[in-house]
């Protein structure tokens, strides 16, 4: 019995283990990423500044992070290896955040100051629509804190 105990406890860190690594994200060269995803990426913002890119596991398939700045703003991609878009940010600015957006911000976090805002579209069958809003904050005792919220203002993380 023993010998069952330590079978499924070594099998459950094991498990622990390959989730904890896969949920990580590894920092890769953007020139290293599949031409696929270059390709994709430059299509839809030619001329576009790379600041960063990793790649990770999501449900089970290999997704590319990419950061870039395009005609003066933040953007940011996640594809599939093959090149097909999950979603894409744009950075807009705080003054153009629907008002439930601002108003479940200061509800939650009062004397905070919004330092970016992201609008987050998902893409199905190549079509983007807006799902929800990043938003980063300075709270009043100066940490900084990601904010997910719904076109509703309701807080998702």
């Amino acid at each position: 019995m023993k010998t069952l105990h330590w079978l499924v406890a070594c099998a459950l860190s094991c498990t622990l283990l390959v989730l904890v690594g896969l949920a990580q994200d590894e920092k890769v060269d953007f020139d290293k990423c599949p031409q696929k995803v270059k390709d994709a990426v430059m299509a839809r913002f030619p001329g576009a500044k790379i600041t960063a890119s990793s790649k990770t596991i999501e449900n089970g398939a290999v997704v590319y992070d990419i950061e870039m700045t395009h005609g003066g703003k933040k953007h940011e991609m996640d594809l599939k290896e093959d090149g097909s878009l999950v979603d894409i940010e744009h950075e807009i600015m705080a003054k153009d955040l629907p008002a439930a957006v601002t108003s479940a911000v200061k509800e939650k976090y009062p004397n905070s100051t919004i330092k970016e805002a992201m609008e987050v579209h998902v893409v199905k069958e190549k079509k983007e629509t807006l799902d929800h809003y990043e938003v980063l904050i300075d709270t009043a005792d100066k940490k900084e804190v990601e904010l997910t919220i719904s076109l509703d203002g309701k807080m998702i993380e």
